[in-house]
C-alpha cells in the first residue's frame, strides 16, 4: 500500500499534517509518537520473552 504513494504523495501528506497541527505542535507530536512506539516495543518484548521461557520449561 505504501509503495503506491510515492515521494510526492508523502510530501503532500507531510504538508497537510503541518497545516493541521502547526509548527509548534510537531515536536511534541513526534516525541509522543516515539515514546508510544518505545513503550509498545518494550511491552511486546516482554510478552515474547515470556513465551520463550514457557517453551523452555515444557522441554
Amino acid at each position: 500500500m505504501l509503495s503506491t504513494i510515492g515521494i510526492p504523495g508523502l510530501i503532500i501528506i507531510l504538508v497537510i499534517i503541518l497545516l493541521i497541527f502547526g509548527p509548534s505542535k510537531l515536536p511534541k507530536l513526534g516525541r509522543s509518537i516515539g515514546e508510544s512506539m518505545k513503550n509498545f516495543k518494550e511491552s511486546t518484548k516482554g510478552v515474547l520473552d515470556d513465551d520463550d521461557v514457557k517453551k523452555e520449561e515444557k522441554l
